[in-house]
């Protein structure tokens, strides 16, 4: 944890034993997350904890390899927990059914029927038998149901996040077994994904049948193939990285608006409209949200390492990291 106006170190906690891989470099994959006094953290080896925020002191852990008689991926847990209420979702690889893992959160407003300690997570379900690839859940509401969506190695799939059913399944295959990037929500009832092979990129439909649901194929191509780093929705476009080409694609049908190189296979987050990238190689670039045409404003190398972590934004301020660094740098404008 560090001071964000300074960068002091204010605590330090190991998540377990040294990892290096050379695709992915060294170390931790997937992105902390916060929720309330509380933060979660995935280690590339599969450890799991809940730290205070204040002091990064244990309130809980798990081993996700020995709780659920799972294997570390080729290149490392790489999925982000995600808190839904009084769950935390993330993918866990395990087999007969222990593919997704949810945990319940300790916490005082805890409105489940389980009492738990604070300091420890208690699994709530399971669900698939399915290899996990490098994704992370997201959740949303389509067709009056609130699901759970996992991009696995093998199908996106819906689960309902009360007792882990599944909602529906969309089959996906990949060259490598690697889904790598989340899937984005399309209000009010589709969902985005891509993956780096001639897979490609799709846009499905999820719809009521009945009492069930069911999803469908709005789109497919190979103009949006993700290796990694998820792609932006805004105003009804996509933007994101084809490999190392950024890209705009409409997002009705997913036809090509705009194309550029400079970046790499980059990241990008988005803020007040424009499009913050950060580079293979370290340059930070600013840009205009518009499908029109590619409009940088600013591009600065910062970094020199291999930067594969999305950057991150508060306050005007953005935060970027290579795999030995990390930097700071204010985005506002001058004071009028």
């Amino acid at each position: 944890c560090l001071n964000a106006e300074t960068g002091e170190e204010l605590w330090r906690i190991r998540t377990g034993p040294y990892y290096q891989e050379q695709q992915g470099g060294d170390g931790p994959r997937s992105t902390p997350t916060v929720d309330g006094a509380t933060v979660y953290v995935l280690s590339a080896s599969g450890m799991l904890y809940a730290l205070d925020i204040e002091n990064g002191a244990p309130q809980w852990q798990k081993d996700l390899v020995a709780e659920f008689d799972c294997e570390i991926p080729k290149w490392g847990f790489s999925t982000s927990p995600l808190v839904e209420g009084d769950l935390l979702l993330l993918e866990a690889g395990g087999v007969d059914g222990n593919f997704v893992v949810d945990m319940i959160i300790d916490r005082k407003t805890s409105t489940t029927a389980v009492a738990l300690d604070k300091h420890t997570g208690n699994t709530v379900w399971t669900a698939l038998n399915e290899k996990m690839s490098y994704s992370s859940p997201i959740a949303f509401t389509a067709a009056g149901k609130r699901q759970i969506a996992y991009f696995t190695a093998y199908s996106l799939t819906g689960i309902a996040p009360a007792d882990g059913r599944v909602l529906w399944q969309f089959p996906w295959k990949t060259r490598w077994d690697v889904s790598a990037s989340t899937p984005i929500f399309v209000p009010p009832d589709k969902l985005f994904i891509s993956t780096g092979d001639d897979s490609g990129a799709a846009m499905l439909k999820i719809a009521a049948s009945g009492d069930e649901l069911a999803i469908e194929q709005i789109w497919q191509n190979r103009k949006m193939k993700t290796h990694f780093g998820t792609s932006i929705l805004f105003e009804g476009h996509l933007y994101g990285f084809d490999q190392s080409i950024l890209k705009c694609l409409n997002a009705a049908n997913g036809e090509e608006q705009w194309k550029t190189r400079g970046y790499g296979k980059g990241t990008l987050i988005i803020a007040d409209g424009h499009l913050v990238i950060l580079g293979e190689e370290g340059q930070i670039g600013l840009a205009e949200a518009t499908p029109t045409a590619f409009r940088e404003k600013s591009k600065v190398s910062l970094l020199n390492g291999r930067c594969w972590t999305v950057p991150a934004i508060a306050d005007g301020r953005v935060y970027a990291r290579d795999e030995n660094e990390i930097v700071c740098v204010d985005i506002r404008g001058p004071v009028q």
